[in-house]
């Protein structure tokens, strides 16, 4: 989930990159409904289409709800205590740079 990159002046900041599998779990399902018994059929349906209504969100929802879950187990509400939110996400993740972090709360803020 995290990456490096030269920031300004030269120092290397950690970017977080969202990995999906989404496509490939939804091919999984699709083939596990073409052998399925009458019986399996109803719950392969029904993760076929959880799989489908999660594929399509965008990458700073995917973000914001893994920071958000972070930041609301160490007890702190992203949208209302930013400073303490930040601070507990990047003790969390040690690498996490202050801009990653900030961006990171900030999308977790907007999380419904």
């Amino acid at each position: 989930m995290f990456g490096k990159d030269k920031g300004k002046g030269g120092s290397t900041q950690t970017q977080v990159v969202v990995v999906r599998d989404a496509q490939a779990v939804a091919e999984a399902i699709r083939e596990a409904l073409t052998t399925a018994s009458p019986e399996e059929r109803p719950g392969l349906e029904r993760a076929a289409a959880i799989v489908a209504e999660r594929t399509p969100r965008p990458d700073a929802e995917v973000r914001g709800e893994w920071a958000r879950a972070i930041v609301t187990a160490a007890g702190f509400d992203p949208r209302t205590q930013e400073l303490h939110a930040i601070r507990a996400l990047r003790r969390a993740e040690p690498g996490l740079g202050l801009a990653a972090a900030v961006q990171l709360v900030r999308e977790a803020a907007a999380v419904e």
